[in-house]
């Protein structure tokens, strides 16, 4: 399981070179709006903006499948069902079954929001090092709680998916097969979770007791909040956050404007 979502941070694109804390500020805003609409008519103007972010980005389009890959299964299902289960007016229909339009429409909504916030974060950390992504997000004012779980989270779960496909490989070596979905198969399945799970707990107890053992938490390092200089900015950051925060409250304004659909 490799996440790595900084490996292409050495590139020397536009993107790479706006300061992390201001395209925490222009990006994020972009993503909060790209939430906030519910018009399909703003949809074109969404995949446009994320396509030339992209495309200014110079990341791999294959980098952007693979990240996308496994996301995409969880509103697979949201989409499937929502032309089923949403709306009044059938578009096709076998006997008590319906496909309804305004159903296909939230799907088409919902499956364009989700591929535009993704591509952005993905453009977003992976335009830079995770490092200095923490780094900004503490000196924009996160708590240092919240900013410290995300960097352990991010730096322990790629050990435990070397974990669970060590442990995978083993079951494998001991005649498993996990294509047939059998009462037995579901029981080893949910004893694999159970074992993750409880690994897990004891990998998090024991770094948190190292921790514990250094000194975290005694003192707030206040030298922390100084490792990101606002102060030491440069016209192509400050033009880049101010034309994607104007884009942004662009999408909002035609949302708050525009009749819904």
């Amino acid at each position: 399981m490799k996440l790595a979502l900084d490996r292409y941070a050495y590139l020397d694109s536009p993107l790479h070179r706006w300061q992390q804390g201001y395209k925490l500020i222009g990006l994020l805003s972009l993503i909060f709006a790209f939430a906030f609409v519910q018009n399909i008519w703003l949809l074109p103007i969404m995949v446009t903006i994320t396509g030339i972010l992209f495309i200014l980005s110079e990341i791999p389009v294959s980098f952007l499948m693979t990240r996308l890959r496994y996301p995409s299964w969880f509103i697979l299902a949201v989409i499937i069902l929502l032309p089923f289960v949403s709306g009044e007016t059938p578009l096709v229909q076998w006997g008590y079954v319906a496909i309804k339009e305004e159903g296909c429409w939230q799907a088409l909504l919902v499956s364009v929001r989700f591929f535009c916030i993704l591509t952005v974060s993905l453009v977003l950390f992976g335009t830079a090092p995770f490092l200095n992504s923490i780094k900004a997000m503490r000196s924009l004012g996160l708590p240092r709680v919240i900013v410290d779980m995300t960097l352990l989270s991010y730096r322990y779960l790629e050990e435990l998916g070397e974990m669970l496909t060590t442990m995978q490989r083993a079951m494998k070596l001991r005649g498993f097969q996990p294509k047939k979905m059998t009462r037995r198969n579901l029981k080893v399945f949910s004893q694999l979770t159970g074992s993750i799970l409880i690994r897990s707990y004891e990998r998090s107890l024991r770094i948190y007791q190292a921790m514990i053992l250094r000194g975290y938490g005694s003192q707030v390092n206040a030298e922390g909040k100084k490792q990101f200089n606002f102060s030491q900015s440069d016209r192509h950051s400050l033009v880049a956050t101010l034309i994607t925060s104007i884009a942004a409250l662009f999408l909002v304004i035609l949302q708050i404007l525009l009749p819904s659909f």
